[in-house]
């Protein structure tokens, strides 16, 4: 047997903790299965080295596959030294990261190894919403082993050597993994959506301690918070210039510029992570028009749509937010929804997802509209209508059914182009001002882009001690 994966496991967890910090658990624990001569083989930790440690002063519970016992894959024994690990974490309140690198089930333990991998799924969905799982795929995850990113609540992958798949992309019906690499960090960080970041192994493990940093140990703690030394009334100059990219607008406002982005590289135009406000962990979710690079150029754009897999992203980053009592932030400049035939089979179910999310959520939750909110689209960006607590709009904002002029061209289908722009900048007036709305009660305050930290930090500091309650039931059903 080679001691490189070994040592490498070993090392993956001593790089993600802080130094000295790691205690494992079950270090002598080796599988009980003597068939297909077995006992004649050397298992080590049974091919996963389990334990807890420390992440900038955070308690956490780690596992870390060793690819070098059986190729690191999953019997009896690794299987329920994984699930003793979710024990102790749950009645410790603290979050389990998993470091995947395995070939998969144990072919020689059958249905043992079998029961015992259903076992970890178990675990997985009790302690959803309790505490937060991450997970890390360093090396191989496929088959029925790709379901435990699946239940997590974020996912990292290695850019050139992890896979992660549930069929091998070379058993695709017409597809070979040089036509398209469906097991590619790439693949299932920009078309899944599965895959929160990629990177080296170092910069997946300085994420994670990041992630750590940000966000509860549990669903009970209140404790994701630190000292904020930056201005609460810091001047944005310019902000209405980062409109378009929500994600340089998160990171102006956010106490010293600090900015999580989650699921980057999936549905763009929706934008989600963590910031904080007065050294309060905030959720944001926002629209993006735009995306520049580091030099400032736009390098994309997009329009003011909501779209189905935006729709998704967003809904199931609200639902953490919610389980965790993260606050929410929404950054609303939306117009309508995507309009093709492939939306069309999907759309309608995923805004209701994104409704239900907003709509279900009773943490603090302030909305933010900074261009446009036109239509249904508005509605469902967090609008008052379906729950949120406090809406602030840039003095130039517009906020109504939809754009001034396209209404006053249905209202007036027979008029002539003078009409239809003398009853447009009526329509604007009356019925699209950010004034109007604000004199209906849908917005509570119209502020200028600069001073959006400073509101925003009094906004949820007035919410924080939000109580709210839901009529009883088992769970919705959307």
């Amino acid at each position: 047997m080679s001691n490189t994966a070994q040592g490498l496991a070993s090392k993956r967890i001593q790089s993600l903790l802080d130094a000295n910090s790691f205690v494992e658990i079950g270090g002598s624990i080796t599988a009980r299965s003597t068939d297909f001569n077995m006992e004649q083989n050397q298992m080590p930790s049974d091919g996963v080295i389990t334990g807890y440690g420390i992440i900038d002063g955070n308690l956490v519970y780690v596992y870390s596959q060793d690819s070098a016992v059986l190729g690191g894959s999953i019997g009896e024994m690794h299987a329920k030294k994984i699930t003793g690990l979710y024990d102790l974490a749950m009645k410790m309140g603290a979050p389990v990261i998993g470091l995947i690198d395995c070939a998969g089930l144990r072919l020689q333990e059958a249905t043992d190894a079998l029961n015992a991998f259903g076992e970890i799924y178990q675990k997985q969905v009790f302690a959803s919403g309790v505490i937060p799982q991450i997970t890390a795929v360093f090396g191989n995850c496929g088959g029925g082993l790709a379901l435990i990113p699946g239940l997590t609540d974020f996912t990292f992958m290695e850019e050139k050597k992890a896979k992660l798949f549930v069929n091998s992309p070379n058993a695709l019906e017409d597809n070979h993994v040089s036509k398209c690499d469906t097991a590619s960090a790439k693949f299932q960080s920009e078309e899944v959506g599965l895959v929160d970041e990629s990177g080296t192994e170092e910069e997946i493990l300085d994420q994670i301690r990041q992630l750590i940093c940000m966000i509860p140990a549990n669903n009970e703690d209140d404790m994701s918070y630190e000292e904020c030394d930056d201005d609460l009334n810091r001047v944005c100059k310019d902000l209405e210039n980062a409109a378009g990219d929500a994600s340089i607008l998160l990171s102006t406002i956010s106490d010293d510029h600090v900015f999580f982005e989650t699921k980057k590289n999936y549905a763009k135009e929706m934008v989600t992570g963590f910031i904080r406000l007065n050294g309060m962990t905030v959720g944001a979710v926002a629209n993006r028009t735009e995306l520049y690079d580091e030099e400032g150029n736009i390098t994309e754009k997009f329009d003011p749509v909501l779209t189905t897999k935006g729709s998704r992203k967003a809904a199931k980053f609200l639902k953490f937010c919610d389980a965790f009592n993260i606050p929410i932030l929404s950054v609303t400049n939306a117009t309508g929804f995507k309009a093709n035939i492939h939306s069309e089979r999907s759309i309608a179910s995923a805004v209701s997802d994104l409704i239900y999310a907003f709509a279900n959520a009773t943490v603090p939750k302030v909305n933010l509209i900074t261009e446009t909110a036109f239509g249904s689209a508005y509605i469902a960006m967090n609008s008052k209508a379906i729950g949120a607590d406090l809406t602030f709009a840039w003095k130039d904002a517009q906020i109504g059914m939809m754009d001034a002029k396209l209404a006053a061209k249905i209202m007036y289908a027979d008029a002539d182009i003078s009409v239809i722009n003398e009853k447009a900048a009526e329509y604007a007036a009356l019925q699209s001002s950010v004034i109007s709305a604000a004199r209906r009660g849908y917005i509570d305050t119209v502020i200028e882009a600069e001073n959006t930290r400073k509101y925003l930090i009094g906004a949820f500091e007035m919410l924080f001690t939000k109580r709210e309650d839901r009529p009883n039931k088992k769970h919705g059903t959307v």
